[in-house]
């Protein structure tokens, strides 16, 4: 079955990077585009980015939108977030998820995030 991992998070200060990855297995990862979201405390979890099976389309969300790069590696099954001048509202739980069908992709479309792994939390300190 899909099993999504995600790695990578930490505490970090204002203006920091942090590189997350989200390892892919049970699926063909280079059939599916992938997305990114995060969900902050007591809050709806966001969609940030989405990358198609390629990687060579990709779109973000206004608030990360020139911080944030999403990249795939297809010979590693695995999907990636450089996250870059991180701020304290960037502070939340960290998920990837898996397009719904293979070989679609739509930017910013797809909002499902029913695949997503356990998570990374991502904490910036002010």
């Amino acid at each position: 079955q899909v099993q999504l991992v995600e790695s990578g998070g930490g505490l970090v200060q204002s203006g920091g990077s942090l590189r997350l990855s989200c390892a892919a297995s049970g699926f063909t990862f280079n059939h599916y585009a992938m997305i990114w979201g995060r969900q902050a405390p007591g809050e709806g979890l966001e969609w940030i980015s989405d990358i198609n099976n390629n990687g060579e389309r990709s779109s973000y969300a206004d608030s990360v939108k020139g911080r944030f790069i999403i990249a795939r590696d297809n010979s590693k099954n695995t999907l990636y977030l450089q996250m870059n001048n991180l701020k304290p509202e960037d502070t939340a739980m960290y998920y990837c998820a898996r397009y719904l069908n293979p070989g679609s992709y739509k930017p910013g479309i797809q909002r499902d995030f029913g695949s997503r792994g356990q998570g990374t939390q991502v904490t910036v300190s002010s």
